[in-house]
Parts: C-alpha cells; sequence; structure tokens
C-alpha cells in the first residue's frame, strides 16, 4: 500500500485534504511525517509529539458504501485497527469512547476522522492518526498520556510500526464493509469502561454510571446508578478519571 512522506508538516490531514482537491490518489494511501507544527485533535485540541519518536499520519479511505447515518461504523473499524496492532505488544488496550486509545488510564493514541459527504453516503474520509510510541517524556499539561515504549520498556522501529499498522486498519476497513455487526460487537468488546460502574461528569454534574451501549451514529449510552438511561452525543459527558 503505498505511502508518503513528509519531513515536517503543518498537519497530515490539512495536507491530504488538499491533494483530494488537486489529484487522484488511491484509497488507503498513507501520508506520513516525523514532525507536525499544527497536530490537531478532536475541536481544539493539539498533539503533542517529539520529533523522529512517534507515529504521525493520516490515511485515505473512500468508503461510499457507508450510508451517513452509519458513519461511525468507521471510527470502530479504524480504532480497532489500532487496538488490534497495539495488543501484539501488551495486553490490554482499550478504546475510549468515541476513538481514543488507552492503555489502563493513560492515553497512548488519538484519532481525527474528517468525512467528505456526497449525498447520503461518504465520498471520502481522511483519518488522522497519533500514536505514541518511542517518546519517555511529555511536556504538555495533557493529564495522561503514555507510549508503547514506557508500557513496554522497548524502543521500536517506526517505519515498521507504520507499515503493519497499515495493514491491519485496512483489514479492520475491510472487515467493517462486509462484516460491520462484527466490528461493532469487537468494538464493545474493548470499550474502555464498557458494562463497569465509574464516575461521570455531565451538564447536571457528578454521577456514577456503566456504559451499555454505543449506536451506530456515535451516541454513548450509559445508565446511572440510580437507573437513569442517559444518551450522550460527542463532548456532552466527560469521563472522571
Amino acid at each position: 500500500m503505498q505511502q508518503i512522506y513528509l519531513p515536517t508538516i503543518n498537519s497530515t490531514n490539512a495536507w491530504l485534504q488538499q491533494a483530494l482537491l488537486e489529484q487522484q490518489l488511491p484509497e488507503g494511501v498513507l501520508v506520513y511525517t516525523s514532525y507536525q507544527t499544527n497536530g490537531r485533535g478532536q475541536l481544539t485540541n493539539v498533539w503533542e509529539s517529539e520529533k523522529d519518536k512517534n507515529l504521525l499520519f493520516s490515511m485515505l479511505f473512500t468508503p461510499v458504501w457507508l450510508p451517513v447515518k452509519d458513519q461511525f461504523v468507521l471510527s470502530q473499524a479504524v480504532a480497532l485497527g489500532v487496538v488490534r496492532f497495539l495488543n501484539k505488544f501488551q495486553a490490554g488496550f482499550k478504546v475510549k469512547w468515541p476513538n481514543d486509545i488507552y492503555w489502563n488510564d493513560k492515553k497512548i493514541a488519538g484519532i481525527l476522522i474528517e468525512n467528505n459527504l456526497q449525498g447520503a453516503v461518504i465520498g471520502s474520509s481522511v483519518v488522522g492518526i497519533g500514536l505514541n510510541i518511542n517518546q519517555m517524556e511529555f511536556l504538555s499539561d495533557a493529564p495522561n498520556p503514555v507510549s508503547l515504549a514506557q508500557i513496554t520498556g522497548q524502543t521500536y522501529s517506526l517505519q515498521t510500526c507504520l507499515t503493519e499498522l497499515q495493514q491491519t486498519i485496512w483489514q479492520a476497513y475491510l472487515q467493517a464493509q462486509h462484516n460491520p455487526r462484527q466490528i461493532r460487537n469487537d468494538y464493545l468488546n474493548v470499550l474502555y469502561r464498557y458494562q463497569t460502574w465509574a464516575m461521570y461528569q455531565d451538564e447536571t454534574g457528578l454521577f456514577e454510571g456503566k456504559i451499555t451501549d454505543v449506536e451506530n451514529r456515535g451516541y454513548l449510552h450509559v445508565l446511572s446508578s440510580n437507573g437513569q438511561a442517559k444518551r450522550y452525543a460527542f463532548k456532552e459527558v466527560h469521563f472522571v478519571l
């Protein structure tokens, strides 16, 4: 599968979105960099990454088979691809809804998906991923970062990891196309805090609850300890760590 290397770039997602306006690119192409000057997370978040220590890349998908109403299936597939890759090195990686990757209560990867709609389906999707591999010290005020090297005590070849991860994500994407029900089940099986009691915070304040489901549209279902069933869109509930 094709890879494009850019030594330094403001954002691999932004570069790939612009490239799509200017040329035809094959599905599955991956754009990666050693350093991003404006790496983005969800909304206004910034992704910290030391130069030449981690994986920073974006992949292109053209899931015209996927209705807009079911677009979260793509998010599930990509997150599963990352978890499946990481679990080869150490057990216990989870997906924190909607698509952050956690080990215990620490964040090792973030995923940013930008969909370009084509009527009722997704014409193209640019998926940006930041995955901490060899970084040993984090200097930003992010509360809980961790790297694969910190977890395992080993260092890794970034190029080898990138190629293996590209293949693992692609395989999960193909599985989503042909068996979305299995993707959904596998996602729930590795969902952080699924069916376990924990503390959350929403607009009404702190409460104890457990995650019971995630809809195809991406909405999170949480059952509070007082028996109230709650349903959240992204950013409407906060995980208390």
